[in-house]
């Protein structure tokens, strides 16, 4: 299940892309299998074993073209063990949330990202996730949970703050949503609720199967009541003036060496 629409963050083979605290795997699984040189990175061990195993199963299998490679390994958003405009893509997906310095996250994000490069950034979007933590406290104050409820504005207005320029946005999972609130109307640790094991069957189902009702159902509820907000950016050129300075510095400095 993807956040990030490929077909609005266009993805070419070699692009060397980093899926930044990847989770499961999925965005970093589907970059490889479209070609790309992925590093998937997260701070949790275990999933990195996961995700670094399935890595290998898809190369065996062969599911990631020729020159496609993907690298599984332990790392914090907060200081990124990579040199300066080292990516093509970053993507970082539900992830903001839930960490206190999220402008840092953002300049770590900036400083590896390559002039001209793209960025895409989801979380959950304000009004579904408001309705979650209304219901339940327990859905947010956990260990490593939610810590803030972003507008889709202020979010953008962090990525520009950053150095960034959006040039997109739209949401996804509208079908998720009400199984969350139902998750945490029954408590969200209550998994054989009926009402929650029912509308689990209904999301299997369609992830699965992928018929046409349920996804022309999602197209109509993502704009209403999508679970994610999803937000795409580049990082600019520096503009010709500020080159040349830097140039002229770096040039001053060799002199002075």
């Amino acid at each position: 299940m993807l956040t990030v629409d490929f077909s609005r963050f266009p993805l070419a083979a070699g692009d060397r892309v980093l899926d930044l605290g990847c989770g499961a795997g999925r965005h970093a699984f589907e970059c490889y299998r479209r070609g790309a040189q992925v590093v998937a990175l997260d701070r949790n061990a275990e999933e990195i074993r996961e995700v670094a195993k399935w890595f290998a199963a898809m190369k065996e299998a062969g599911e990631a073209p020729a020159g496609a490679t993907a690298t599984a390994m332990e790392g914090d958003a907060l200081a990124l063990p990579f040199p300066d405009e080292s990516f093509d893509v970053v993507i970082i997906s539900e992830v903001m949330e839930h960490i206190p310095d999220d402008k840092g996250v953002l300049a770590e994000m900036v400083r590896v990202l390559k002039p001209g490069g793209r960025i895409a950034v989801t979380v959950p979007r304000y009004g579904p996730e408001k309705v979650c933590w209304t219901l339940s406290d327990a859905y947010h104050e956990v260990e490593g949970g939610h810590i803030r409820i972003y507008r889709g504005d202020e979010l953008l207005d962090k990525m520009r703050e950053a150095g960034l320029a959006p040039y997109g946005t739209h949401h996804a999972h509208g079908l998720h949503s009400p199984y969350w609130w139902l998750k945490c109307a029954f408590g969200v640790d209550n998994d054989k609720a009926l009402p929650v094991r029912a509308y689990h069957k209904l999301l299997v189902w369609d992830i699965m199967k992928k018929p046409k009702a349920t996804r022309v159902a999602e197209q109509l509820l993502n704009p209403v009541i999508g679970k994610s907000f999803v937000a795409y950016a580049t990082k600019p050129h520096a503009p010709a003036g500020e080159q040349d300075r830097a140039t002229a510095a770096a040039a001053s400095a060799e002199e002075r060496a």
